[in-house]
């Protein structure tokens, strides 16, 4: 049995002495097919690698921001929110943090460390399944850049290659730059600076040694261990990376031990929540639709905005608490549920058409909806203002006077005949336009628009800014075609912009990331009434304020202008007004357009919101009255006849006329 074994072996030993040669030579062939064969397979994996030169020219995507006019920052639009920073401007803590948790080796070793490659290799042979990836430094920033994240061989290996290469061509320090600002480290965040404003909202040269080493233990897995997404996890992550450096002598025990006790002090959430949120909106939407998306998403822009940070926190403080005084009313039955009023308001700059302030709801968060530019809602009397300019503008006098009485049109309304009637369903007879509009009397407004022309109107109406569809009937004079608050108020600008309509604006403008000038605004003007129209108007609607349905802004004490709105039913409440500066218009109600209740007019409702707003905004302001067009004059007048005021008439008003048109004896009827 034992001859039998070994005689093979003597057979083959005696034929390789006879054949050496032949035997040689067949072992080389073998040795160089498999070199070949291996070489073969390093060109194939060559030649699929990137050039890691490229790196040289590598632009990430940026993050294009945005700025109101004071430079305050509103918000960040990125694909990814990168802020590439100079390794200087990274804390020595953080920089050692990270290099002690994910490569203690890394200024030591060419790219590659072989003892945790064989260490990883054992584990993950030991498992049956990857469990350790000994990706250096360098490693993990060759996959960031270059490969996908998914575990396999041939990508280990080009992992490894490219890293090499990357080590040949860069120093340590220029690789741990790029690796800081590149590397994610969770809720949104790539790069170090980016995580610093996230967490902590400050610039990462100002974070501690415990913010540091949270944000150091944040590469592992940045969805787990994100501090927004689970506190008590980041903090055990926290300490596994204060005990590393404490390992490896980068800090000592006391400040291990006062990193790893300190408490996790995030960033507010009123500090990473957005500015300005439905403005921001409004403007994002803009840029998209002029530079596009890939350039506002990946370009680095920083975008100049005409948004008034002081005048946008006085109108969120404003809306605020006139919902929460409104709720108050509505709520004031036991056990009766709780209901919710939306609101907007909105601030132009009256001569310029940019925005200043833009609310367009309670809550961002709970409804992004922008009732400011979005909400199609009827303006009730608001719309009258548009009426009388045009009246105006034909040649009638503030002091012309109509009839308020009981009336019926044919075909005037939705149905066959229809009957207008006053709010407060009383009737005053002869009347001025003056008078009319102040009180917000409905038969007046009806019968001037059925002798103007209903369609006359509504191309008026176009010029001064009103887009949305308007009905074609006399109903279009108690404001029930629906508007946005935005092209309303936008509508009143006319007004103390002597006649001059200015489409609103939100973008002064827009940079490249070199500093370029991409995009200026450049205001659309265009005359749609004479100066003396305006002026004429104006002093209407300052009529308004001072002794009609907007009495509660008289306690500003400033010239102001403006009308209220209320709808059927109380389902809208509105208030457009200016100063000669500003325009400002505020509505209220409800998405589902319930009513707002009993008595929750324009005056009500919406006024006491404006005036708070107004108020705050103008604190301050040096004194300013409307501009006056050389070719007007003012006279005193009987607000309610439209004659000439005596010196103890108790309606007396002074009252806007053109040269030659106001009242020298008797008023006209």
């Amino acid at each position: 049995m034992h001859f039998n074994t070994l005689r093979p072996l003597r057979i083959l030993g005696d034929l390789f002495k006879r054949n050496r040669l032949v035997v040689s030579f067949f072992l080389v062939l073998m040795f160089g097919a498999l070199v070949g064969v291996g070489a073969g397979a390093f060109l194939a994996l060559m030649r699929d690698m990137p050039q890691v030169r490229s790196l040289e020219e590598f632009n990430p995507s940026a993050v294009t921001r945005i700025y109101a006019q004071d430079k305050t920052l509103l918000a960040e639009f990125f694909v990814e929110k990168r802020v590439p920073v100079s390794l200087d401007a990274i804390p020595k803590e953080l920089k050692d943090a990270v290099i002690a948790t994910e490569d203690t080796h890394f200024y030591k070793h060419a790219g590659v460390d072989i003892k945790g490659i064989i260490r990883a290799l054992i584990k993950d042979i030991m498992a049956r399944r990857f469990v350790e990836g000994a990706s250096t430094i360098t490693q993990q920033l060759a996959k960031t850049l270059f490969l996908t994240s998914r575990k396999t061989i041939l990508r280990k290996a080009k992992e490894a290659l490219l890293a090499v290469q990357i080590e040949r061509c860069y120093t340590k320090d220029e690789i741990l730059e790029l690796y800081l600002n590149q590397i994610y480290l969770g809720s949104g965040a790539y790069g170090v600076e980016a995580a610093a404003n996230v967490y902590f909202a400050k610039p990462v040269q100002d974070l501690t040694l415990p913010e540091c080493a949270l944000i150091a233990g944040l590469p592992k897995s940045p969805s787990r261990y994100s501090p927004l997404v689970n506190k008590d996890l980041a903090l055990k992550r926290r300490s596994v990376v204060l005990r590393r450096m404490r390992q490896t002598g980068r800090i000592s025990d006391t400040e291990y031990q006062q990193a790893r006790d300190a408490p996790l002090l995030l960033a507010e959430a009123k500090k990473r929540r957005r500015k300005a949120p439905y403005f921001v909106e409004y403007v994002r939407a803009f840029l998209e639709d002029v530079l596009g998306r890939k350039a506002l998403y990946e370009k680095g822009l920083t975008v100049y905005t005409t948004l008034d940070s002081a005048k946008q926190y006085a109108a969120e403080k404003a809306l605020k608490a006139g919902l929460e005084a409104l709720e108050k009313r509505q709520n004031t039955e036991d056990g009766k549920e709780e209901k919710h009023p939306e609101g907007a308001l909105i601030c132009l700059n009256a001569h310029q058409g940019s925005i200043l302030a833009m609310v367009g709801g309670r809550d961002f968060a709970e409804s992004p909806f922008n009732r400011a530019t979005q909400a199609l809602r009827q303006p009730g009397s608001a719309f009258k203002p548009v009426v009388y300019s045009y009246a105006i503008e034909r040649g009638f006098a503030q002091n012309d006077t109509i009839w308020d009485g009981p009336v019926v049109f044919k075909g005037g309304g939705r149905e066959e005949n229809w009957t207008p009637a006053n709010f407060s369903g009383e009737y005053k007879g002869e009347m001025t336009l003056r008078w009319a509009l102040a009180v917000s009397e409905n038969i007046p407004a009806v019968k001037l628009l059925n002798k103007l022309g209903v369609e006359s109107v509504i191309r008026f109406a176009r010029n001064m800014g009103i887009t949305s569809p308007l009905r074609s009937n006399l109903t279009l004079a108690l404001g029930t075609s629906e508007v946005t608050l935005l092209e309303l108020t936008s509508a009143y600008s006319v007004f103390p912009n002597q006649g001059v309509r200015v489409k609103p604006c939100a973008v002064i403008e827009v940079l490249d990331s070199n500093g370029r000038v991409l995009w200026k605004m450049k205001p659309a003007r265009r005359t749609v009434m004479s100066k003396e129209t305006a002026y004429i108007v104006t002093d209407m609607l300052r009529g308004v304020v001072q002794n009609g349905t907007g009495r509660k802004a008289r306690g500003i004490r400033r010239p102001l202008g403006g009308k209220t709105g209320t709808t059927n039913a109380y389902r809208d409440a509105l208030f457009v007004g200016f100063s000669p500066s500003l325009t400002s218009g505020v509505w209220i109600g409800y998405d589902n357009h319930d009513s707002l209740g009993d008595l929750e007019t324009g005056g009500r409702a919406a006024l006491p919101i404006w005036v708070d707003f107004m108020e705050e905004v103008l604190t301050g302001v040096p004194y300013q009255d409307f501009a006056a067009p050389q070719n007007t004059v003012m006279a005193p007048i009987d607000r309610e006849s439209g004659e000439l005021a005596s010196e103890d008439c108790p309606f007396a008003e002074d009252a806007a006329f053109i040269k030659g048109t106001e009242p020298k004896g008797r008023g006209r009827h």
